[in-house]
Formats: C-alpha cells, structure tokens, sequence
C-alpha cells in the first residue's frame, strides 16, 4: 500500500511542478502585456492581443486579487506579481523537493 502512496504522491509532484511553471510565465506574459497596453506600445483592441489579454487575466487575477487586498499599490506600482511569483517559487523550491523526500 505504501508503494501505491508514495506512486500517487510522486505523480502530484510532477504534475503540479510544470503547473506552477508554467502560471509563473503566464504571471510574466500578463507583466509585461500590461506595461505595453499601459505605455500604448500594442493596441488592447487587436482581437489577439484581447483574447491574451483575457486569458492571463481570467488566469492570474484570482490568485493576485487577495494580494492586491494586504498590499496596496506603492508609489503607483502594483508589487502584488512580484509576490505570487516569489510564494510560487517557494513552494517549487522548498515544499515540492520536502515532499518528494518523504518517499
């Protein structure tokens, strides 16, 4: 039974690891969208460029809404994507490899 366990653990690390890898990038597609829809680079009209823009932000926004909540914008710059990407980067850096010790 153990071996079956530590299997299905295994296979929770190794699916939520590229997950989290790949939100991290999406955290830095919709990072670097913004600056270019803020500083008028690239058109948030242009059907591609709305349909990325809706993709990231229907992906990222819920987990930076609560962020955005305890930390408020500092001198008009929003650090709330410099957190989740530093807390993501935490738990792959730390809490994944603690769990895949335990087998």
């Amino acid at each position: 039974m153990r071996s079956n366990q530590s299997f299905l653990d295994g296979l929770i690390v190794y699916i939520i690891d590229p997950i989290l890898g790949l939100f991290i990038l999406l955290m830095i597609v919709s990072i670097i969208l913004s600056w270019l829809i803020s500083f008028r680079i690239i058109n948030p009209y242009n059907p591609f460029v709305g349909s990325i823009w809706r993709m990231t932000s229907t992906i990222t926004e819920p987990v930076l809404k609560p962020i955005r909540s305890i930390l408020p914008p500092l001198g008009g710059l929003d650090f709330s994507p410099i957190v989740v990407i530093l807390l993501v980067q935490f738990i792959r850096g730390w809490l994944l490899p603690e769990l895949m010790l335990r087998f």
